[in-house]
C-alpha cells in the first residue's frame, strides 16, 4: 500500500508541530507548510519522510507553487488540515483595512485556494478529509476581536458550505473550535498565574483531529468543540 499523505498549513510551535508529529506517528508522509524555514528544517530532521514547504498562505502564487511542489514530491494528499491563522486585537476603530484583508487572506482565501487545488482528487477517489482549526472568535464578535472574528466566522461558514458539498461525495469536512488558550511557551509567559487546567495541550488537539480523520462514514462530525475541563463556558 502507498503511504498516506497529509498536508498541514500553519506548522508553528504549537498545534501545527503537534499535528505533524501525530500524523507522522500514524504512518503519514507529512507536507508541512509554514513561513519559518528553520522550524520546518528542525521538524524535517525529526520526522523521517516528511518535508517542509515554505509558503506565505496570503499569496495565491505562493500557494500554487507549494501545491505543485507537494504533488511532484509526495503525490496528492488525502488529508488537508488548514491550521494557519492570523488575528488582530483591538476594536473596529483600531485595526486597518490592510489588517482585515491579511486576516481574511490567511483564514479564508488560503483555505479556499488549497481546497480548490486538493479536493478534486479527493472527489475523484471518493475519500479524503479537510479539517479546519478555528477558535471561539468564529462564533462571537467580542469588542476587541472584530478583525479576527469577522474572518474566522467567514471561515467557518465556508467550511460548512464545503462540507455540504463534499460529504455526499465521500470527503469528510470538519471544523474544530478550540475554545481555550493553547499551551505554548508564550502563553505560559503571558499568564504565569494560571493553573495547568487553564490551558489545552496541543498534542491532545492533534489526537482529536486524527480521530476526526479516522471517523467512519456513518458517523461523521462537522462542528467539533475542544476545551480543557477547567474552561468556563
Amino acid at each position: 500500500m502507498s503511504q498516506k499523505i497529509a498536508l498541514i498549513t500553519g506548522v508553528g510551535p504549537g498545534t501545527g508541530s503537534s499535528l505533524a508529529r501525530c500524523f507522522h506517528n500514524e504512518g503519514y508522509k507529512v507536507a508541512m507548510v509554514a513561513r519559518n524555514k528553520d522550524r520546518l528544517k528542525d521538524l524535517e530532521n525529526e520526522l523521517e519522510n516528511s518535508k517542509g514547504f515554505i509558503c506565505d498562505v496570503r499569496d495565491l502564487e505562493s500557494i500554487k507553487n507549494t501545491f505543485n511542489e507537494v504533488i511532484n514530491q509526495f503525490g496528492y494528499p488525502e488529508t488537508f488540515i488548514h491550521n494557519a491563522v492570523r488575528g488582530t486585537r483591538g476594536s473596529f476603530l483600531d485595526f486597518t483595512t490592510k489588517d482585515l484583508q491579511s486576516n481574511f487572506d490567511t483564514n479564508v482565501t488560503a483555505l479556499l485556494k488549497f481546497s480548490q487545488l486538493l479536493c478534486p482528487n479527493m472527489i475523484k477517489n471518493k475519500k479524503g478529509s479537510v479539517i479546519v482549526t478555528g477558535n471561539t472568535s468564529a462564533h462571537r464578535g467580542k469588542a476587541e476581536f472584530g478583525g479576527t472574528a469577522s474572518t474566522k466566522a467567514a471561515q467557518k461558514i465556508l467550511t460548512e458550505s464545503m462540507a455540504r458539498y463534499l460529504n455526499p461525495k465521500g470527503v469528510h469536512v470538519a471544523y474544530v473550535t478550540i475554545d481555550a488558550v493553547i499551551d505554548v511557551p508564550w502563553t505560559r509567559e503571558m499568564w504565569p498565574e494560571k493553573p495547568d487546567d487553564y490551558f489545552i495541550n496541543p498534542d491532545d488537539i492533534a489526537r482529536e483531529i486524527l480521530h476526526l480523520v479516522n471517523q467512519k462514514k456513518s458517523a461523521w462530525t462537522f462542528d467539533h468543540w475542544l476545551r480543557p475541563y477547567g474552561e468556563q463556558w
